[in-house]
């Protein structure tokens, strides 16, 4: 069962960080300045209530602080992290409301082909090189937002995922519904038909009981005629028992019995020989 989760992520007391510190996204942006998880320690990590969203998380917190919060009151700089089915989001806790921000949770596999400072990359099949542009994490994996270095945002985007393969090709809108979709559709494929079984031709009765195995098949194979007449019914009895050798065929004798019962019960053969099959197991 998928548990969403949240976490805080407060800066660490040290002198590096005192120049960022309760400064807005907009004045990091300014000075150049990127928000880096290096820079950050968890503070606390809980489960989400249902409808839960950062600014009902940032205010049940201001109202009662749970026990096992270590950090300060949620305020600017820090980071809140979202882990809702399986897609992973981090905002930037602003004075008013939340922003967005791209990269703070990596996956960090050394031995992935993209990573969130991708700069020069070249897709197969696509002209010119490409930057690593925003990045999302879904079911635990991560997903880059390519933008052309040259034509910006007049080109569409790509999806790619950490192999360098394209999962999503002509973005406009960014990590919007639709490409989160195809996102998971990628991940979660719907299994194909064989070809083989698309191809299987209409099987005749008497395959149908042959394949599923029903009651009286083995003896339809020895007393039909031919393979048209085996459909649970034994059409093909004979009018008396027929002489085996020396003895009366006890086969035939059965045959005749149930078919005659059946005829004045008005039960097919197949359903009066199952229901004395069942009598004999109470029994």
């Amino acid at each position: 069962m998928e548990i969403n989760q949240f976490a805080i992520y407060q800066l660490k007391n040290m002198p590096e960080n005192r120049g960022i510190r309760f400064r807005s996204y907009e004045t990091l942006q300014k000075n150049q300045i990127q928000v880096r998880y290096e820079n950050y320690e968890q503070k606390y990590l809980g489960r989400m209530l249902p409808g839960d969203t950062p600014g009902s998380i940032r205010e049940r917190f201001h109202r009662q602080t749970p026990r096992r919060f270590q950090g300060h009151s949620i305020s600017v700089s820090d980071v809140l992290v979202l882990n809702q089915d399986g897609e992973v989001t981090a905002y930037y806790v602003e004075k008013e409301g939340f922003t967005v921000i791209a990269g703070f949770i990596r996956n960090g596999s050394s031995g992935a082909l993209i990573s969130y400072d991708t700069t020069d990359f070249h897709i197969e099949g696509k002209e010119g090189s490409w930057l690593a542009y925003d990045s999302i994490i879904i079911d635990g994996k991560e997903f880059f937002l390519m933008e052309h270095t040259t034509y910006g945002k007049e080109a569409a985007n790509v999806v790619l995922d950490e192999d360098g393969k394209v999962v999503v090709d002509q973005v406009y809108h960014g990590f919007d519904e639709t490409v989160k979709k195809q996102i998971n559709e990628y991940l979660n494929p719907t299994p194909s038909v064989p070809e083989t079984e698309k191809r299987k031709p209409p099987m005749e009765n008497w395959q149908k009981y042959y394949e599923n195995g029903e009651y009286l098949r083995s003896a339809e194979m020895t007393e039909e005629q031919n393979y048209n007449m085996i459909d649970g019914r034994m059409n093909n009895l004979p009018l008396k028992p027929r002489i085996m050798g020396k003895r009366i065929s006890v086969l035939d004798r059965l045959h005749l019995k149930q078919a005659e019962i059946a005829k004045r019960s008005e039960k097919p053969v197949q359903q009066m020989a199952m229901a004395e099959d069942m009598e004999r197991r109470r029994k």
